[in-house]
């Protein structure tokens, strides 16, 4: 589900209002300019500092892809890729030439197009291995600039509670001003805490995830078109390929050229 990040952060953002509100506390009085002007820039200073330019363009990229981003279809590419296999054991590896315009997938072209162009099969693998890596860098910057993040805002949080009470202590021969004053002072800490728990180290764990479903798609996609460059069998390649299918999703998927492979009993309760 796309919207499930979403929902997940107004859910939690909901049920500390909420909390709040059962506490007598007014929504409007979490609500403190300057704590979020140390909080939001004080944050994104001590990022800026630790990435430079390149870490803050992953941002917006990041929170985009953590929210719009589901699972591969691992079973369209299983098909995929036995109907590859498929063709070139009856037609040859050259047929595959008019296929490859139709295929969506940068990666899986650009494998598939190094194997009709009939480039060493250690080459096709090395090439493909570097592109995987290199995805790898790309989505652990994106990760980490969300979760140092998420370890910057509690700590300027307090720093901006500290310079706030020592305003408070300056002003101690005014007593009616201290009580919203010290409240005041705390917010910084409640909007560290709660940016680091809402806004930054969720996005950063969705992160993780999304790169681990791609990395698995890849991993698997090599696997596939090494085992069609080898000329395996179809069902060979299906049988290969279908482990990195959940097992009660395998009963779905249709195999060209291949008997269907159906999860056994056991494997269907599996996740």
């Amino acid at each position: 589900m796309k919207a499930g990040s979403i929902i997940g952060i107004v859910v939690a953002i909901a049920a500390i209002l909420m909390g709040a509100i059962m506490e007598g506390v007014s929504p409007m009085a979490l609500i403190a300019p300057s704590a979020m002007v140390v909080i939001g820039g004080g944050t994104l200073g001590a990022t800026m500092g630790s990435f430079g330019m390149e870490g803050m363009k992953q941002i917006p990229v990041g929170y985009k892809l953590a929210i719009g981003s589901a699972p591969p279809d691992l079973g369209e590419q299983v098909e995929r890729l036995v109907g590859f296999a498929d063709t070139a054991r009856r037609e040859g590896l050259l047929a595959l030439e008019a296929q490859l315009t139709e295929v969506p997938d940068d990666f899986t072209r650009k494998g598939m197009q190094l194997v009709v162009d009939g480039s060493d099969a250690h080459m096709v693998e090395e090439i493909l291995d570097l592109e995987l890596e290199n995805m790898k860098v790309r989505h652990k910057l994106a990760e980490d600039v969300f979760r140092s993040g998420s370890g910057f805002a509690p700590t300027i949080g307090v720093l901006g509670t500290v310079v706030s009470l020592v305003h408070v202590l300056g002003n101690l021969s005014d007593p009616d001003s201290l009580g919203p004053a010290i409240s005041v002072a705390f917010l910084a800490t409640l909007m560290g805490v709660g940016s680091a728990n809402v806004l930054f180290l969720p996005i950063a764990t969705r992160l993780k995830q999304v790169s681990g479903w791609e990395v698995q798609f890849r991993e698997m996609t090599v696997q596939g078109i090494l085992a069609i460059q080898a000329g395996d069998n179809p069902r060979m390649v299906a049988e290969k390929l279908l482990s990195y299918v959940p097992p009660k999703l395998r009963d779905s998927v249709t195999l060209p050229g291949a008997p269907k492979l159906a999860a056994v009993d056991g494997d269907k309760k599996a996740a």
